[in-house]
């Protein structure tokens, strides 16, 4: 036996006929709105690793990114699961509970004290964390759009992308600090 025969392969060559493989069993087309769904969220997954690795200064934003990275595993999970498997998820292992809404609310509500709430239109890009947390935030708020759409029975994976995006923005204001630059409009 060489090195190659004991190496975990990242290929499995199934999807080569266009379908992906759905949680607990069976397969869709990798254009179905499904799946279209947790490409958006792992984009946003993506997006809040990058503003994660940022962070380092900022260690109570540090990990509030990674629990709600892990959040996202959990609404993935859900989202690919086929109606007729949704039995078999388990509350915040495989399934969106409102006790993960809850806990984001709480979360904007701890952050929004610590700073001035802009009543204007913010200007992107006052630091390089808050710049990345505004372009996951745009991310965030894609996949909630596309859930929509995708809407599932007795779900709250909408209910929970809409918590994450107003968490994501009261995130990118507390990285910023009182610093955020606005742009007055006249409506």
């Amino acid at each position: 036996m060489n090195h190659y025969d004991s190496v975990v392969k990242i290929y499995t060559r199934d999807g080569d006929d266009g379908t992906t493989g759905l949680y607990f069993g069976g397969r869709t087309n990798k254009d179905s709105e499904q799946i279209d769904v947790n490409g958006a969220v792992d984009e946003a997954q993506a997006s809040l690793g990058w503003a994660r690795s940022l962070s380092a200064q900022n260690p109570r934003l540090n990990d509030l990114l990674i629990t709600v990275e892990r959040d996202l595993w959990v609404l993935m999970a859900e989202v690919a699961t086929s109606p007729e498997n949704r039995r078999k998820l388990a509350p915040n292992k495989s399934l969106v509970t409102l006790e993960m809404i809850t806990r984001l609310e709480h979360e904007i509500d701890a952050l929004s004290e610590g700073i001035e709430i802009p009543k204007d239109f913010i200007v992107p890009g006052e630091n390089q964390l808050a710049a990345s947390l505004d372009v996951a935030r745009t991310v965030v708020r894609r996949a909630e759009r596309l859930a929509v759409g995708y809407q599932l029975a007795d779900s709250l994976v909408v209910a929970y992308l809409n918590r994450l995006s107003d968490l994501v923005w009261t995130m990118a204001r507390f990285a910023e600090g009182n610093e955020h630059r606005t742009v007055k409009t006249e409506l």
